[in-house]
């Protein structure tokens, strides 16, 4: 398993008329958790579309438990709990400033060959780095 906690606080433009964080944007912050655990890792999706590998999202849940509000620094823990395949799956908890679990969700997500629009094994060096975390 891996884990990472990146922050991101909540900008006024992301909340809704009863100063809630819009429902829409919790999707925006489980990609910057992926991004920045991947990034975490030494990969950068830049640099695997750029090996012709990409990666759509093909599920997402998400719960909602405790409202985010305007300014406040949330925590997004992301974590893989199993080793890829074909299929990557992440999951959330989204923690508010005083460390209570306001959200949590998932994402799966498909290694696919641009070439080819077929899903494929996610590239060798990302399986290097992950691998480790699941022994």
């Amino acid at each position: 398993m891996y884990s990472h906690t990146t922050k991101i606080r909540v900008r006024y433009g992301e909340t809704d008329q009863m100063g809630y964080m819009y429902y829409g944007n919790y999707a925006q912050y489980y990609e910057v958790g992926r991004v920045e655990m991947l990034r975490s890792l030494g990969m950068v999706y830049a640099a695997m579309e750029a090996t012709g590998i990409m990666l759509p999202v093909l599920d997402l849940s998400c719960k909602f438990i405790k409202p985010a509000f305007y300014d406040q620094e949330i925590t997004i823990k992301t974590t893989i709990d199993q080793l890829p395949g074909i299929r990557i799956h992440f999951k959330y908890e989204l923690f508010n400033d005083a460390e209570e679990l306001i959200n949590v969700g998932a994402t799966t997500l498909v290694f696919v060959d641009m070439a080819k629009n077929k899903p494929c094994l996610p590239p060798a060096n990302f399986m290097e780095k992950v691998q480790k975390w699941f022994k």
